[in-house]
């Protein structure tokens, strides 16, 4: 009877070591951190209105103030702004709307006439002005 007990218990024993020695393929894949953050990350460049360098600070500040905006540089000169964005958290007419919101027209949006009006007198530019040149 131990005998029989026996071969039962080290069959049992083979048959759990076999069980749990085996490795199951899965296939993974490695992405490093930088290709996670490009994955969900746009550029974009589009025209505001605008004439100083206090344009600058205040259109800058305004993109930037977006959940999801990485970077924002507008170019006084050629009067048009270069944004990265996260487009899982934001798009680009939220942008548009948030310098708009600030008083300078952009290529999608018209600036707040009320902001627009408390904005400097070197910063309120002329409406017809040429954007992204």
């Amino acid at each position: 009877m131990k005998k029989v007990i026996l071969s039962i218990a080290m069959g049992a024993v083979i048959v759990l070591t076999s069980c749990k020695g085996e490795v199951k393929k899965e296939e993974k894949i490695k992405v490093s951190t930088e290709e996670v953050k490009s994955m969900a990350v746009n550029e974009a460049t589009f025209g505001v209105r605008g004439n100083c360098g206090m344009c600058k600070k205040t259109i800058e500040k305004a993109a930037n103030a977006v959940s999801g905006v990485s970077k924002a540089v507008w170019d006084v000169d050629k009067k048009k702004i270069e944004v990265s964005f996260d487009t899982s958290k934001t798009n680009l007419l939220e942008i548009h709307k948030a310098i708009a919101a600030s008083g300078y027209d952009t290529e999608k949006a018209s600036g707040s006439e009320s902001a627009y009006e408390n904005l400097p007198g070197c910063c309120q530019y002329d409406h017809n002005m040429k954007m992204n040149q």
